[in-house]
């Protein structure tokens, strides 16, 4: 590998190969100690947020709890971007402006898509105030080409879906075995955004969510055990 202080290589591939030779896999780094390594150079923090684009792995306190807000860990690796002709933008890349962040948030009804949470709003059972950020998605097409899209999901949500691919096709294809009835039932869920849980089914997720301690009780109490 070339080396990162290397002036002639541009400031995303440097500081790639700080990543890689300096801070190691696996190891936490500050953006002070990222600003100390490239004295003078400008706007190196978008230069490191660039390389998600590439496969790299950057995690900050929104994905890994673990971490304190001045400190992101350097989880793995993506392309190597020092190679030539490697550092090229693959067509489709999606960068998350402030313009564009605002326009996914709005038309995701400033929620998030997976639990349904909005900003501000304390976690069931929490003292923990919902978070609400940007993730890419792959999402498999109707003609089984995959494109990754933008959606909204709140820290828990955006920790536990980054392996997700959602599935379009298989949704259409889901739909069209509905009958009449359950078709209007959809199209009444998807025109509002919303649908109201019953409160049989409330009690059902309330209790997926209970430990087996407290679940073996219920089922001693619905006479099932």
């Amino acid at each position: 590998m070339p080396s990162w202080q290397d002036a002639n290589l541009g400031t995303m591939k440097r500081v790639a190969l700080w990543l890689v030779s300096e801070v190691g896999e696996g190891n936490t780094f500050t953006k002070e100690q990222l600003r100390d390594a490239f004295p003078g150079v400008s706007q190196v923090d978008r230069r490191m947020r660039d390389l998600r684009d590439f496969g790299w792995r950057i995690d900050t306190n929104r994905e890994d709890a673990g971490l304190d807000s001045h400190e992101q860990r350097f989880v793995k690796p993506g392309v190597p971007v020092w190679e030539p002709g490697r550092a090229t933008r693959k067509t489709g890349t999606l960068a998350i402006g402030a313009g564009r962040r605002r326009e996914v948030l709005s038309n995701d009804g400033n929620m998030c898509r997976s639990c349904g949470i909005t900003p501000g709003e304390m976690y069931a059972g929490t003292y923990e105030a919902a978070q609400l950020d940007i993730a890419r998605r792959d999402v498999t097409k109707p003609d089984g080409t995959k494109a990754t899209e933008l959606v909204t999901e709140c820290k828990r949500c955006r920790v536990g879906g980054r392996s997700l691919t959602a599935d379009l096709r298989k949704v259409l294809n889901e739909i069209a075995g509905l009958s009449q009835v359950e078709r209007k039932v959809l199209s009444d869920w998807v025109a509002a955004d919303q649908r109201q849980f019953s409160r049989l089914e409330q009690i059902w997720s309330d209790y997926r969510s209970l430990p087996e301690d407290s679940r073996a009780q219920l089922r001693t109490e619905l006479e099932l055990d």
